[in-house]
């Protein structure tokens, strides 16, 4: 009997090589296998991050009164992101942001201080130009990468430097802003924010932030709906032409009540529109215990600093703050950060997930596993153990968000 010549072994003996060494090389695959792979994945796969807060860290540093930038062409002795830890954790293109703090609502010079962070930015590129560059597009992320260098692309965290102007949209366009998170921790001309507890000044957008990201649909500026409202969030999915982000939330379904994270319905909608949500690593975004072990401990600090009348920044406060950090282990895990990916692929699907970790901007509160930027390979390491495919973690690395700036460049004619 010629079995080749039946249409049923045929088939079978297709599956078989098609599928049974994959299989087998699987299973067999021990833990070491599992973690050179993750190396490797890290080195073959782009690696965008969509928020590593290292210009205002810059700013905190001393550097923009100083007029200078921070050396992280070498490894630095403190902070989350340097190149040579960048280049070991396979990070290539991490979203600088551009960060204004909602006192500028209040004082003004909100656009002034914006145009600081970016030339300070633009500056760590042309100061250290062998291992930075500036980038706005996905192409030319990929270009940079291909030259052994770390891509700056940039996104604005808060909208307050927009002020009540919208041709200063297309304005942050041209300095280079490739997404705009529309608020911050208060209210602002823009939206509502989730971290405002007093009564919603516009119930989600305002009439202005509506024209806001109509404009930022017409130039090619993707919106980031992390920090704003549940009401702004719905708002914003009615009106944007062009798939969103939120570029640096996790999953309330493990924080519950917290509007910061974003529910299970805002997930599925942002996927229908298209989006990603990219997971945050703080450990108060990753478990409603740890959040709840962090606001203790912050109560304890204060009562400990007025019950010894200590002045802001005393030493004995960060001493007794790390003392309670210690006792209490308000850290989460890479494994807990795996469960958001998980938790949105089952909800979304694989293509509406990607990483956003908030590296420089979440202070002592990272994960074990995930400390600074060396550590992605632990995270596709989790991964891999999970079971996902080399190309669903391509998608989490960075193919999801590349889909979503591409489409808003497209839309806005640009691509």
């Amino acid at each position: 009997m010629k079995i080749k010549s039946n249409p049923i072994w045929a088939l079978v003996m297709l599956f078989i090589v098609a599928c049974g060494p994959q299989e087998k090389e699987k299973k067999e695959m021990t833990d070491a296998d599992l973690r050179a792979k993750a190396v490797e994945l890290s080195k073959k796969f782009i690696i965008t991050d969509g928020h590593v807060d290292l210009p205002y860290k810059m700013v905190d540093d001393g550097h923009l009164k100083n007029g200078t930038v921070e050396n992280v062409s070498i490894r630095a002795k403190a902070g989350d992101f340097d190149f040579p830890r960048a280049k070991e954790g396979g990070l290539d293109a991490p979203f600088m942001s551009i960060y204004i703090p909602a006192r500028y609502q209040e004082t003004g010079g909100a656009k002034e201080f914006a145009d600081s962070l970016i030339t300070m930015t633009e500056q760590l590129a042309s100061t250290y130009p062998d291992h930075f560059e500036i980038a706005k597009t996905p192409s030319k992320v990929e270009k940079i990468v291909g030259e052994g260098k770390v891509a700056l692309p940039m996104g604005m965290e808060n909208g307050a430097p927009i002020e009540d102007d919208i041709a200063n949209v297309a304005y942050f366009k041209e300095r280079g802003i490739s997404y705009i998170t529309l608020t911050h921790s208060t209210d602002n001309q823009i939206c509502d924010s989730s971290y405002d507890t007093t009564d919603d000044t516009w119930s989600g957008l305002s009439p202005f932030g509506e024209q806001v990201v109509a404009e930022m649909n017409r130039v090619g500026i993707m919106v980031d709906i992390s920090h704003v409202s549940d009401s702004a969030f719905y708002d914003v999915m009615a009106i944007t032409k062009a798939p969103a982000i939120a570029s640096h939330s996790s999953c309330r379904f493990f924080t519950p009540g917290w509007e910061r994270n974003m529910n299970d319905d805002m997930i599925k909608r942002l996927a229908e529109n298209g989006g990603v949500i990219q997971i945050n690593f703080g450990s108060a975004f990753l478990d409603g215990l740890k959040k709840d072990l962090d606001d203790k401990i912050d109560d304890q600090v204060k009562q400990y600093q007025e019950e010894n009348g200590l002045k802001e920044g005393d030493p004995a406060i960060t001493e007794y703050h790390m003392k309670l950090k210690a006792d209490l282990n308000p850290y989460s895990t890479v494994e807990k950060t795996a469960d958001h990916i998980d938790h949105v692929v089952e909800i979304a699907g694989i293509d509406h997930v990607g990483i956003g970790s908030d590296y420089d901007g979440v202070g002592d509160s990272l994960p074990v596993g995930l400390k600074d930027v060396s550590q992605y390979p632990n995270l596709i390491y989790e991964l891999l153990k999970r079971g996902y495919s080399d190309e669903d973690i391509e998608k989490i690395c960075s193919k999801n968000v590349w889909r979503v700036w591409n489409k808003v460049l497209e839309i806005a004619g640009q691509s």
